[in-house]
């Protein structure tokens, strides 16, 4: 049975850009791609996380009971990740958590930029959660729309270009803080003097350490 890489909203476009990625990260893992078509069309804040984990779970449920042999959630609010666990029977990972799992190790601190203000709470809620403020200090918006990425990637990649001004001091690992900004991290990687995390090649690079 394959990886699952679930995209809890419903932008298919999102999903295939993400499943590129992961396969990417992970050639040798047989790594199939689903959309959440009752989600919403993109996650921006905790009202549509909300929204988008009733659908989510369905898609995991039947991921698990299909013989995944692990579950990426593609989002880096980390929707629906502990109802996830919860009812899984195989390893589930999200796309947040695990670009904070791979920062973690390495030297200094880390910063996430994502997309729109009403995600920096929710980001920063899971970083204290899981234990990772010790080296994840710092969430920047890039005031950006989620779908911009997919729609129109060199101006999504300006705006974290600038939202990266606003890094502090001492920051040497830069976390893309949304699913879709895998279609920006070339861009970003060949302009910023930090290194560069994106959560989709996180969680496939730590999925396959799982299923070893």
């Amino acid at each position: 049975m394959s990886v699952i890489l679930i995209n809890p909203n419903s932008t298919e476009a999102m999903t295939q850009s993400a499943l590129h990625a992961a396969r990417a990260a992970a050639p040798d893992l047989n790594i199939e791609g689903w959309t959440s078509k009752h989600g919403p069309v993109s996650i921006e804040g905790p009202e549509d996380g909300a929204r988008a984990i009733p659908p989510l779970l369905d898609l995991v449920t039947r991921a698990s009971n299909e013989g995944a042999q692990a579950i990426i959630l593609a989002c880096f609010d980390d929707t629906g990740l502990s109802e996830a666990k919860a009812i899984a029977k195989c390893p589930v990972l999200s796309i947040g958590q695990s670009s904070f799992v791979l920062a973690a190790l390495r030297p200094g601190s880390a910063a996430v930029i994502t997309t729109v203000e009403d995600a920096v709470p929710v980001i920063q809620q899971n970083i204290v959660q899981q234990g990772m403020a010790f080296s994840v200090t710092q969430v920047l918006a890039a005031r950006v729309p989620v779908l911009t990425l997919e729609d129109d990637p060199e101006a999504a990649a300006e705006a974290f270009y600038r939202a990266a001004e606003g890094l502090d001091e001492g920051i040497s690992t830069v976390i893309l803080g949304c699913a879709g900004a895998v279609t920006i991290s070339e861009r970003i990687d060949g302009v910023l003097s930090q290194k560069i995390l994106d959560g989709v090649t996180s969680a496939a690079r730590l999925a396959r350490a799982v299923i070893a």
